[in-house]
């Protein structure tokens, strides 16, 4: 343990002290290469213009570089490799997307996903707008959202090891040690392995990102009603306004930005989730969705890293018009100030 933590730090300072040394000595080399001359001013004024357009790259170039290896690259590589067979050696045209439409396990991955991304990203976003909401309302406000926010910090598979032993079934006469079932039985119910019941095991999987998310959605939620001005909410209570209708024709409006943004941010976590299905039911009892599938096409019968492309390509297409719509909202908004 201690050798990893010297580990880390060692990585920590060398990266530090070697991002400092690059923009120190870029600097200096650019500086040389321009350099700026008593007695020439034409000169002078030249090389100080080239200067003032080569140096923003200096401290974007490392960045930009990155951006192309680790992600253009990849992309890019992706979407060829989509056309080719198991292997990525021979070219078989449009043969893993008639396979993906064709494909039962596929479908059913969409169903999903689609099922996902209409019940977590509403379900976080109004659990994080009525606990911001409460906890401004109360003395102990900050505990409470102090332990909402708490699952933020957990890793998914960490998580899900959590609800294992909340949904854990004991067969025969053992006592049940999962919460829900002892739940269940001392109500008189008879205990169920819950996440293996189709269709309802997806809610119990959701229950799971809905827990580790609707604390990221109160803190940025809670901070944009804060900004809400005082004299709109006493206006409003003058004019004879109750709780309800200050809520959702005051507070939701003047907020909506905040809104669009965790929900956005929430349906891309979404189309991307992964650990917890891995985790809990390695996408067994129709609980598969399509970052599991991709995965699973990684290495089902040795690899087929033509379907597999294929799955990934789908999931950035997904993802794709929510992040332009999310970037042209920030910049209308941006504009509108």
């Amino acid at each position: 343990m201690l050798s990893q933590i010297v580990s880390a730090l060692g990585v920590v300072v060398v990266a530090v002290f070697a991002c400092s040394a690059y923009f120190y000595f870029s600097n200096k080399i650019l500086d040389l290469a321009l350099p700026v001359k008593d007695g020439d001013i034409r000169a002078a004024s030249r090389n100080l213009n080239r200067r003032a357009l080569v140096r923003p790259w200096l401290f974007i170039g490392p960045a930009l570089f990155l951006l192309i290896v680790y992600l253009v690259y990849p992309v890019v590589a992706t979407f060829i490799l989509s056309f080719y067979d198991r292997a990525g050696l021979q070219f078989v045209g449009l043969a893993n997307y008639k396979w993906a439409l064709g494909d039962r396990e596929f479908r059913q991955s969409i169903f999903n996903n689609i099922l996902w991304l209409a019940v977590v990203p509403a379900a976080c976003t109004f659990f994080g707008l009525v606990i911001a909401v409460m906890t401004d309302r109360i003395w102990w406000g900050n505990i409470a959202k102090s332990i909402v926010f708490m699952p933020m910090a957990i890793s998914f598979v960490g998580a899900s090891v959590i609800w294992k032993f909340i949904y854990e079934y004991r067969g025969g006469n053992d006592v049940q040690i999962g919460l829900l079932n002892a739940i269940v039985q001392t109500f008189g119910g008879t205990p169920e392995v819950w996440i293996s019941i189709p269709f309802w095991n997806n809610f119990f999987l959701m229950i799971i990102l809905i827990w580790i998310q609707t604390g990221f959605a109160m803190v940025i939620l809670s901070a944009a009603l804060r900004g809400i001005p005082e004299e709109t909410i006493e206006a409003a209570v003058i004019d004879g306004a109750n709780g309800w209708q200050i809520f959702w024709r005051i507070m939701v409006p003047q907020i909506w930005g905040s809104i669009a943004v965790v929900w956005t941010t929430i349906t891309i976590l979404v189309l991307k989730v992964f650990d917890i299905v891995l985790t809990m039911t390695n996408g067994q009892w129709q609980t598969m969705v399509l970052a599991n599938l991709m995965f699973d096409w990684m290495f089902r019968g040795g690899g087929d890293s033509g379907r597999s492309a294929v799955i990934a390509i789908i999931i950035m297409l997904a993802v794709t018009p929510i992040m332009v719509w999310n970037v042209r909202r920030a910049n209308r908004e941006l504009k509108g100030h």
